[in-house]
């Protein structure tokens, strides 16, 4: 294992001057990575930024592209990059993205913040101090909405497929904010709370046991074990990144994969279709009697993933289209 890092001083002078890490796995990123430290070296945050990240499996030039950016944004950066090389069972996100937490929690106070991203995203200057603008009294889990990089070839197809899901999203937290409204997260608000932007307090981080070790869905089983250890998961219209629209992604069941098939559907001439909103007002109801039923956030969680999936029954092509 080999480590590159910039010496920051102490670890108390680093705490003092910086309360929040970005977390990074990666894995063969050495086209991506630039572009991310980059965007990082450009935060709004004024003084050094913390970044921690967890090349894992990785056979390019990444660990190089890492030590070139590390004395390009020298005093800017406080970077720290460990290499790991997994056995092939976990060889996986939630492994990569463990570390990468691991490490970043190195030398942070229990009220200091974790900021996870993945590699191919470039936020934009103001994330990380919208992100520590959302977390006030430490347990706040805080989602960024996913915002399609304009910097990338971008299909007709996949354009018109993600402006429909959009459409779709919005018409189900509408649903939601009506029936079951969440006070911690009142409207406007997006509904993404992904790996590509994840925020919470070291605190909470370490009482919901960090990082499930998944080889897919570590992001969302992170946020449902935090949840469950108290945390309130918020989707703050402020807190936002681009990602990139990539199809040949990293991760096994994630967003690359869900964009190809997006535009392979669309290709084919095949429609794309969605639960009906009916089905989300059933379920914001159901939700709604299981909490006047006083069921613990563990509870609830377990119950909702025991129920059957919803049907993809409706045109998404039709779905909050105006009349």
């Amino acid at each position: 294992m080999r480590e590159l890092r910039e010496d920051g001083g102490s670890a108390a002078s680093r705490v003092a001057r910086r309360a929040v890490c970005v977390c990074v796995p990666a894995r063969d990123e050495e086209e991506r990575l630039p572009r991310l430290l980059a965007a990082l070296a450009a935060q709004s945050l004024p003084g050094s930024i913390k970044v921690a990240i967890c090349l894992n499996n990785t056979s390019d030039r990444s660990a190089e592209v890492v030590e070139e950016a590390q004395r390009r944004h020298r005093g800017r950066l406080d970077m720290r990059c460990e290499i790991r090389a997994f056995p092939a069972a976990l060889a996986h996100a939630g492994s990569a993205r463990a570390a990468a937490m691991s490490l970043g929690l190195e030398g942070l106070a229990p009220n200091a913040v974790l900021v996870t991203t993945d590699a191919d995203t470039r936020p934009p200057p103001g994330w990380l101090a919208a992100n520590l603008a959302a977390i006030r009294t430490g347990d706040e889990i805080v989602g960024g909405r996913l915002v399609l990089d304009e910097e990338e070839a971008l299909s007709p197809e996949l354009l018109e497929g993600r402006r429909l899901w959009d459409r779709y999203w919005d018409a189900v937290r509408r649903i939601e904010d009506e029936v079951d409204p969440d006070p911690s997260d009142p409207p406007p608000r997006h509904g993404d709370h992904t790996g590509a932007s994840l925020a919470m307090s070291v605190d909470l981080y370490l009482r919901a046991g960090g990082v499930p070790l998944l080889p897919t869905g570590e992001d969302r089983a992170l946020v449902a074990a935090a949840q469950a250890a108290g945390g309130r998961l918020m989707h703050p219209a402020s807190v936002w990144t681009r990602v990139s629209a990539r199809r040949d992604g990293r991760a096994e069941g994630g967003m690359a994969e869900m964009m190809r098939a997006m535009e392979e559907t669309a290709r084919r001439g095949e429609r794309l279709t969605a639960p009906a909103l009916s089905h989300w007002r059933e379920r914001a109801s159901w939700r709604r009697a299981m909490r006047e039923r006083r069921l613990s956030v563990a509870e609830l969680i377990a119950a909702e993933n025991a129920l059957p999936p919803m049907p993809h029954d409706a045109d998404l092509a039709t779905i909050g289209a105006a009349p």
